[in-house]
């Protein structure tokens, strides 16, 4: 079965002309979707460009069918309530998803959704600049400017520019797995993973280095963070007081050596969940959180999801069967 099929409705200007947004998005679009990876999931995804010749190989009609439709940036015109979208499109958008379509955005794409209704009753983030004018053009939606993306099942929208690609891998990620999604996205040189609940979302934290004076020493926690660990333990393996230890990692790492030590047992954690199929309980041993209550509470605390909804969203579900 194939990894389905993802159709981009591309919107260019009223000169017909694509703006560099949208260039960027299907260019993003297409190194996730249009470039076959067989090696990690045979077969891959068909990707299907529809909009207006010369720009794509299909009309709006093409979006019927497929199994998730992504909509990049519209024109500046249309965001701003100066211009209107295609009637064509509109009514493609409306027919994929009575179909069971999954249906995406990125960045002022979610005003292409909205047009259609999709976004009506849905949380949606867009570009901070056009969240206001999205909310008070269409007040059923709820919008969101704080976050990277939102995933409602068959709804799912980005914030643009980077947040595009941690939302096509996101898809991926949902679709066939965290192992494959990690695998393209260290081929495309970008961090495996970005959740889109938050921008500071815990950030992958960056490996101690062999020239820093405390790597070797946190290299050796990085290793035991199931074990109980203190301040003192680090600064005598760094062969430093707890003092100037303390000083020295909030120069390197911005933080305390405690909250180092927790940001990385919650890393530690995501990639439990991603990858295993351990109890909660046993994870809260592995990563150094102590009891499946204590894990919770840090992991909701800094994730702003409990590790069974985390979980959830990266357990791989297949594309979404239309007309179900």
């Amino acid at each position: 079965m194939s990894a389905g099929t993802v159709a981009v409705a591309l919107v260019p200007d009223a000169q017909g002309v694509l703006s560099p947004w949208d260039l960027y998005e299907l260019s993003t679009i297409s190194m996730v979707f249009g470039v076959p990876h067989t090696d990690l999931a045979d077969p891959w995804y068909t990707l299907r460009v529809c909009g207006p010749a010369p720009h794509a190989t299909h009309g709006f009609d093409g979006l019927a069918g497929a199994d998730t439709v992504v909509v990049p940036s519209v024109p500046d015109a249309v965001a701003e309530g100066r211009g209107e979208l295609p009637a064509e499109l509109v009514a493609a958008l409306r027919e994929a998803d009575a179909a069971g379509a999954r249906l995406v955005s990125m960045c002022t794409g979610a005003f292409a959704l909205a047009a259609a209704g999709v976004l009506d009753g849905h949380r949606a983030v867009v570009h901070r600049n056009y969240a206001p004018a999205l909310a008070a053009r269409h007040p059923r939606v709820t919008v969101d400017a704080s976050v990277l993306y939102t995933d409602e099942g068959r709804v799912l929208t980005g914030a643009g520019a980077a947040a595009g690609l941690d939302l096509c891998l996101h898809l991926v990620r949902k679709d066939l797995g965290a192992a494959v999604a990690g695998e393209l996205a260290r081929r495309l040189v970008v961090p495996a993973h970005r959740p889109g609940g938050q921008p500071q979302y815990v950030p992958a934290p960056l490996p101690p280095r062999d020239e820093d004076d405390l790597g070797p020493a946190l290299r050796w926690a990085l290793e035991r963070l199931h074990e109980p660990l203190t301040v003192e333990q680090l600064a005598r393996r760094a062969r430093m007081s707890p003092r100037t230890f303390h000083r020295r990692v909030r120069e390197v790492h911005g933080t305390t050596p405690l909250q180092w030590l927790l940001r990385e047992r919650v890393a530690r954690a995501q990639a439990l969940l991603e990858a295993t199929d351990l109890p909660v309980e046993r994870i809260g041993e592995e990563s150094g959180l102590g009891s499946a209550a204590n894990l919770r509470r840090h992991f909701t605390r800094t994730v702003g999801l409990s590790p069974t909804a985390y979980r959830r969203s990266f357990t791989p579900s297949g594309p979404p069967s239309r007309g179900r």
